[in-house]
């Protein structure tokens, strides 16, 4: 039986996207606090986001350069069963909680404080994962349709900026604002706040999308010339 080579570049987009992922869940409840040189209506001098948002912002960037190069149906998988395996993260974390700590382990409390997401974070984080990433990839594959291969870098900001703001409108809102007030689960936090953390987290992120552009570029290219099969997805 021949073994089926699956392109180099496909399998590393999709480990530093699923990585970049699961990474995000973990690092959801630490709330980062950037200066910025300048102050802005709502946040001031200061982006306040949850630590999720430069993990998300990886996924984004790795999305995009997969489905650039393979297609709206691969990327659709690939993030649809990277939603999958948020649940296998999930499982294999509680878990470990549950299970009994050797005298020699570190504080199972600690360990329990620091891992484990709380429920209205994993729950705002899983839907606007799931809405925003599949529209990411239809954006960007809308774009591919009318421009070919050109103009990369108005697909790669145009689809991640739309995408983003539809993340961070679902998580904020869904994670710390309807679920505290209208569920009970999690900390209710002052509007003031929770519009902040939006705005900190998108204006962050869209930075992000721009700068990442010729890296974009760059990823594209290298794969497309070390893989000399590699056909125009456009169909796909």
């Amino acid at each position: 039986m021949r073994d089926r080579q699956i392109p180099l570049g496909a399998t590393v987009l999709s480990a530093l996207f699923v990585t970049a992922l699961v990474t995000s869940q973990l690092t959801a409840a630490k709330v980062l606090a950037f200066e910025i040189p300048l102050s802005l209506p709502v946040v001031g001098s200061s982006l306040i986001l949850p630590g999720a948002a430069l993990g998300y912002a990886v996924t984004f960037f790795a999305s995009d350069c997969f489905t650039e190069l393979y297609g709206k149906r691969s990327a659709r998988r690939l993030v649809n069963v990277a939603f999958g395996m948020n649940f296998v993260m999930l499982a294999l974390v509680y878990s470990t909680i549950a299970a009994p700590a050797a005298r020699s382990s570190i504080d199972p409390g600690t360990f329990a404080t620091v891992l484990s997401a709380s429920t209205n974070i994993v729950l705002g984080s899983l839907v606007a994962y799931l809405v925003s990433q599949n529209w990411d990839v239809y954006v960007f594959h809308a774009i591919r349709e009318r421009t070919g291969r050109q103009r990369l870098w108005l697909r790669n900001i145009a689809s991640t900026a739309s995408s983003q703001a539809i993340d961070t409108v679902l998580f904020v809102g869904i994670a710390f604002y309807l679920l505290p007030q209208f569920a009970g689960i999690g900390p209710q936090l002052p509007n003031s706040v929770v519009l902040g953390l939006a705005i900190g987290q998108y204006l962050l992120k869209l930075c992000i999308a721009i700068v990442d552009t010729p890296l974009v570029y760059l990823v594209t290219r290298l794969v497309r010339a070390n893989e000399p099969g590699h056909e125009d997805p456009i169909a796909g």
